[in-house]
This record gives C-alpha cells, sequence and structure tokens, in this order.
C-alpha cells in the first residue's frame, strides 16, 4: 500500500500536468490581408480604415479572404484532439424530444415539436377535442431545403384559422417571404410575398394582414442602409404591388421600425412607430369605421408604450412613461392622451412584463432577474400570486380573452424547461409537459452573488458550475454578458451550456448596466457616454470571479455576441491580461460605421454616433474594438465568429476586426475568424450548424486553456 499510494500521486500530477499545459504551438501562419489607405476625418481628426474593402460583401476579392480565412480556421480546428468528442456529446445530449405549449386556431389545436435532431422545430395539429395522438404534421420546415438553413419566421392565423400566413428565412437572413397557406387543404394558395423585413403579421378579420417592410435597398441587400420602414396591408385575393400603404412613407419624417397590430376584437389598429431601439410614438385607427383617421396617443418618443388589451373603447396601455419600471394605465380610446390616463397597476420597484389570457392580467415582475407573477383582474384587483416551481424564468401566460387554461414555461440554468397548464379561474398549475433531457440537474448548483463595479453600483450575477468543484482558481470558465438596448439576461436552460458545465466548466453571467434587469435607468446608465459603465461592469465580474478562485487568468473566456459582441471586443482591448480566450460572436465591433449598415441607425439610443458632435466621436474612437488594437500586445486567444448573410450586424465587422487583430498580434495566441455560410445574426440557424459551431467554440476554448483531452474524460479515467 505504501508504495501504491505515492505512484497514484505520480499518475494524477502527470495527468493534470498533461491537461493543463499551456500550449506552446508555433504561431498561426494567416492569410495575407491587404492594407488600402482609406481616410475619413472627424471634427479634424484622420482616422485610418485599412480593411474598408472588406464592407464590399459582393466583391470577389471579399469572397476569396471568407474562403482563405476559413481554410486557415478550421485548419487549425481540425487538429484539437477532443473536437469531436464535443460534436458527439452535444449531438447526444441534444437528441431528445422537444414540444411546445399547445395554442388554439380555428378548429384545430397546434403545436410545435422536435424529435431530437431536427433542424427546424415542426407544426403538429389535431381537431380540438380529439385525442392529441391524432396529430398530423401541418408544416415542416425541414423540408424547404436538405440543409435546413431555410427557417420559419412567424405564422398567423385568420380569426376563423382557415387561412395562415407564415414567413420564411434564407440563409439566416432578415429579409423574408411570405407564404399564405388554407390550412385545410394545407396548399399554397396565392403569390409569395417577398422582400419583407422587421415584421409581424397581423390579420383582419378573414380578410387580409399587416405587414412592414423597408424599400428594398439600393446595391447590397445584406448591408445597405435601410431607414425607413413602412406598414402596408395585403388583402387576400391581390397582388403584393396592390398592397396599401397604411403608414410610413412620408420622408420628413422617417421611422426606422413600425409595427402594426390589430386588437382580438377586430376594433383597432395599433401602429408603434419609432427612430431607435428605444422610445416609439403610438397611434391609434377604429377598423369598424371606413376610411377612419389615425388617432395620436403619443406624439413623440420619449417612452416605450404598447396596448395589451382593449374592452370596447377601453384601452390597456402597459408604459414606463415617467415610470422606468413600467405601469399599466387605462384609457377611452375617444380621448387617449397621455394626460387621461389612470393608474390600473401601478409602477413598483421591479419590472413588469405583462400578458393578457382568460380574462386575466399576469403581471411578471423581475426580481433582481427572477421571475414573480401576479394575477390581476381587469379592474386591477390582485387576485393572487402564481406559485412557481422555483426559482428562474417564467415565459407564456398568454392567450386569448375565451381562455380557460394558459400555458407558461418554467426554467433556469440547470432545469430544461418544462411547460405548466394554469387554471385561470383556480389559480392552480399542473405539470403538462416535462423535459425528458438526459442531464441531471440534481448534480449542478446556480448562485446569485452581487459584487461590486468600478464606481461602487452593486451588480447582480448567477454563476452555475457541478457541486463539489473546488476553489482553487484552475476551473474552465465562461463569463457571458450583453448590456444593453434594455434587454435582461434572465435564467434559462442551455444544452450547449450544459455540456461545458459537465466537463466541470463554470458558467457566469452578470446583470450589467444598459440591460433592463432593472428598468429604464439601469438601461440609460449604460448608454452613449455612460457606455464605459457596462465594460467596467463585465471587467468587475471577471475579477471577482478570479479573486474569488473560481477561475484564473488562465482559465478564463469572455463571451458575447451582438451588443454581446461589442462587450468582448472591448473589453479584450482594454484588459487584454483579464482572460485567456476572447470569443466575439456577430460582434458590433466598428463604432465608427456601424450606423452606416442596414438597420444600425436605430441603435444610436444606445450608442450614440460618430457623426453626433465631437464629444461623441472622441468617445466612440475611445472604446471602439477596432480602434483599439495595439501594435505589439500580446491579445488573448481569439475566435471570432459571424455568419456570412448577417444583414443585422454586417459581417464586415467581424472580418476589419480580426484583420486588424492578426496584424497586430504579439505572442502565440491565435486570433482566427469562422465565417459560417449560409448563415445570419442567429435565428433559425439549424441544429446541425449550432452543433458544430459550439463543438469548435468549446474546443477552441479549452486547447487554448491548455487542454490535451476533455477534463471529464480524464478524470473519469483517473477515477477508474
Amino acid at each position: 500500500m505504501k508504495k501504491t499510494i505515492p505512484f497514484l500521486l505520480f499518475v494524477f500530477l502527470l495527468i493534470s500536468n498533461q491537461i493543463k499545459a499551456q500550449i506552446t504551438t508555433n504561431k498561426v501562419n494567416y492569410p495575407a490581408t491587404k492594407k488600402v489607405d482609406t481616410v475619413t476625418n472627424y471634427f479634424g481628426t484622420d482616422v485610418k480604415d485599412s480593411y474598408r474593402w472588406l464592407e464590399d460583401d459582393m466583391s470577389e476579392e471579399t469572397g476569396n479572404w471568407v474562403k482563405t480565412q476559413n481554410e486557415t480556421t478550421f485548419g487549425y480546428l481540425d487538429n484539437i484532439p477532443f473536437r469531436n468528442e464535443l460534436k458527439d456529446r452535444l449531438s447526444e445530449l441534444w437528441n431528445y424530444e422537444k414540444v411546445g405549449a399547445p395554442f388554439k386556431e380555428g378548429n384545430y389545436t397546434y403545436y410545435y415539436k422536435n424529435n431530437g435532431l431536427q433542424n427546424q422545430y415542426v407544426i403538429y395539429r389535431y381537431k380540438t377535442g380529439d385525442d392529441p395522438s391524432s396529430a398530423e404534421v401541418f408544416l415542416d420546415p425541414n423540408t424547404f431545403n436538405k440543409e435546413g438553413t431555410i427557417s420559419l419566421g412567424n405564422m398567423s392565423f385568420s380569426e376563423n384559422g382557415k387561412i395562415a400566413a407564415y414567413s420564411i428565412s434564407e440563409g439566416g437572413s432578415d429579409w423574408r417571404k411570405v407564404l399564405i397557406m388554407n390550412t385545410e387543404t394545407k396548399s399554397i394558395i396565392e403569390d409569395t410575398l417577398v422582400d419583407i423585413k422587421f415584421s409581424g403579421l397581423s390579420w383582419k378579420k378573414n380578410e387580409g394582414f399587416y405587414y412592414s417592410s423597408y424599400d428594398k435597398p439600393k446595391g447590397s441587400e445584406l448591408s445597405a442602409k435601410t431607414d425607413q420602414h413602412k406598414l402596408y396591408y395585403h388583402q387576400l385575393g391581390t397582388s403584393q404591388k396592390e398592397d396599401q400603404l397604411v403608414f410610413g412613407g412620408i420622408e420628413s419624417e422617417k421611422h426606422r421600425y413600425v409595427g402594426g397590430y390589430v386588437s382580438e376584437d377586430n376594433q383597432y389598429l395599433m401602429v408603434s412607430a419609432s427612430v431607435s431601439t428605444s422610445g416609439n410614438k403610438l397611434f391609434l385607427k377604429d377598423l369598424s369605421k371606413k376610411n377612419s383617421e389615425f388617432f395620436t396617443i403619443l406624439d413623440h418618443t420619449d417612452s416605450d408604450s404598447y396596448i395589451i388589451e382593449n374592452i370596447g373603447s377601453k384601452l390597456f396601455i402597459v408604459t414606463n412613461l415617467n415610470a422606468p419600471n413600467r405601469k399599466i394605465v387605462t384609457v377611452d380610446a375617444s380621448n387617449p392622451s397621455p394626460e387621461n390616463w389612470v393608474d390600473l397597476i401601478p409602477e413598483t420597484e421591479n419590472v413588469l412584463t405583462p400578458s393578457t389570457a382568460g380574462g386575466s392580467l399576469f403581471a411578471e415582475y423581475m426580481v433582481d432577474a427572477v421571475s414573480k407573477v401576479l394575477q390581476y383582474d381587469y379592474d386591477g384587483n390582485l387576485l393572487r400570486e402564481v406559485k412557481l416551481p422555483g426559482v428562474g424564468s417564467v415565459g407564456g401566460n398568454s392567450g386569448k380573452k375565451e381562455d380557460t387554461e394558459v400555458y407558461y414555461t418554467f426554467t433556469n440554468y440547470i432545469t430544461s424547461g418544462s411547460i405548466y397548464k394554469y387554471d385561470i379561474a383556480k389559480g392552480t398549475s399542473q405539470l403538462f409537459r416535462k423535459s425528458t433531457i438526459d442531464f441531471n440537474s440534481d448534480d449542478y448548483v446556480s448562485v446569485q452573488v452581487f459584487y461590486t463595479s468600478k464606481d461602487g453600483t452593486k451588480v447582480p450575477m448567477i454563476i452555475t458550475h457541478k457541486k463539489g468543484i473546488k476553489l482553487d482558481g484552475n476551473n474552465p470558465t465562461i463569463l457571458y454578458g450583453y448590456g444593453g438596448f434594455n434587454i435582461s439576461l434572465t435564467p434559462g436552460f442551455s444544452i450547449t451550456n450544459a455540456v461545458w458545465m459537465e466537463q466541470g466548466g463554470v458558467y457566469a453571467v452578470p446583470n450589467l448596466r444598459g440591460g433592463g434587469e432593472y428598468g429604464k435607468e439601469w438601461h440609460k446608465a449604460g448608454t452613449k457616454l455612460k457606455k464605459q459603465n457596462v465594460f467596467d461592469d463585465f471587467i468587475a465580474a471577471a475579477e471577482y470571479l478570479i479573486d474569488k478562485k473560481y477561475t484564473s487568468k488562465d482559465f478564463l473566456a469572455i463571451r458575447g455576441g451582438s451588443n454581446g459582441g461589442l462587450l468582448v471586443g472591448a473589453t479584450m482591448t482594454q484588459r487584454p491580461d483579464l482572460m485567456k480566450v476572447a470569443l466575439p460572436a456577430v460582434g458590433v465591433l466598428d463604432m465608427l460605421r456601424y450606423h452606416t449598415f442596414t438597420a444600425g441607425a436605430g441603435w444610436a439610443y444606445d450608442y450614440g454616433t460618430s457623426e453626433d458632435n465631437k464629444e461623441m466621436f472622441d468617445y466612440l474612437k475611445g472604446y471602439s474594438p477596432l480602434h483599439n488594437i495595439k501594435e505589439g500586445v500580446e491579445y488573448p486567444a481569439t475566435l471570432v465568429t459571424t455568419g456570412d448573410h448577417d444583414d443585422r450586424v454586417v459581417p464586415a465587422h467581424s472580418f476589419k476586426f480580426a484583420a486588424e487583430l492578426q496584424s497586430k498580434q504579439s505572442g502565440n495566441n491565435p486570433t482566427l475568424i469562422r465565417i459560417e455560410t449560409d448563415a445570419g445574426h442567429g435565428a433559425g440557424t439549424p441544429v446541425s450548424k449550432t452543433i458544430e459551431q459550439y463543438a469548435d467554440i468549446f474546443g477552441f476554448t479549452l486547447y487554448n486553456m491548455g487542454f490535451k483531452v476533455l477534463p471529464n474524460n480524464v478524470i473519469g479515467e483517473f477515477k477508474k
């Protein structure tokens, strides 16, 4: 025995050194990227933009650059020894039946289902009242093309349920086509509508529907600027060129985002019009009166307000006007201006997100990013608190006035989403469908902590990992953030994160300023000239994880997408010493030119633009990731990810950032860009592509943290 123990200890130390040894591979040989002396003058300051030619997504030269970069990247990824193991485990865990909550339209009950590894969810239906086992396939997006890259967007049914309109996205683009189907025969009954973007589909009885779009841009459909959104009405039986322009199109009053939706009783058309991603005007049109004019409810964009319900002429409006955490007010449609509003559910210290079903208002509140739901009647009387299955996030609680029951989902970082049926009158919940994923949440723990940011602000963060991990600084950790556009990161289960945690990984999510977790003031504290607060919050989160020995700088990766990609880019250029790996996805990385592409100008509420004034230009240039890469600095191992069809945050952001980083990176840490073909900003990405992406992302991360084999496999071998 005395000889055996030292030998096992030696083996353990040998294995530990093998899996956590630092990589000493040679520097990656990157493809040559030409520099062109393109200079723009901003308020007397010349700014070089050597890779602006990569903004031309239609050029053969850019296409060749994408091809050679992908060859380099996949050549590197192909040599990661456990990449296929990750892919196999992701596929294995992903392969379980996923079913959405049922909903009724006409004579049928519909639901979405994925058998496991299907690229897109399939819509099933059965006659309401029949045995659900009799369900048939209603629409299968997997048949749209063999690669699974054409995805289903919105689907909306006419009042009687006999006609459905649905949108599709090709290759992940935000530009959509709309098809119209006879639901009885499941046949397409009209010509396809085209060139539709950022649009809902809202029916007026059984006659036609409203949708929104821009004029088709000149030049590249993927990157050309779009800033005049319009609302149209499509009458069944007519061609798209005959569609009526209902709202917008006035050159002197541009709106970048316009949405129209019809009240459930078909009495009103409600229109929201915005110039940016925050704040909207609100208008109302009485559809019961022929040729009626729009009433103006709000003629300014100082708030986010929308009509959630009506009973006859009584309107129920959700607003943050003089109520940063939102409230519900009522007003008569005959005189709907704000001075006549009456509080129904007043503002509280927590952010309100309401829904309606069965004659009740369901007020969901975020309490430190965790859901709490209260049920009210239409007179504003509190009926009860909805008892939830645990601490986490709720989705759903939305239905029609005649519904007697409503469905909601419940999830958190360690609990896969299950569906509950709620009896609206009795206030009781019943488990409707439990997730069948092969993941034991009892083996994991998710805790919320509060840490202090640079300026003393307390910021919440949820840290999730396997039970029993040692706080020795050696745990591979992903710090994920967003921090913008009033978007809240609430606890939710992810198959990919489950695989990461199976490997002993820590997953941490701070609720940064710029988000909506604490209302409008929390959002505004991370915008424009206060945007640095977001990066400071993220940096402080990393320092907390290191200080508490969850991880160390050698085992920390930072990750985020879109605005979160900006977060990663800014953090890694400001504090390259803080992390081992950086993973910016579809990021906004050129802060001086973001507003010149597609609908980017609409983000100015959060960012400001380089054209506003010198102060704003200087501030943006001071943190813009592209413009703060310095010669001779050793940046963390970086895997930039984007899609060649991303027309929201155009891939040029990622192209230029990767080229600049490759030209200036010091040391051996790789700087790679993975460009997915026939993919956009993320929505509708086929399951097969998602699995491949995450196998590459996690493989790259662990490999650059020094792991030669998967951590969980080595520990398992030792235990044997």
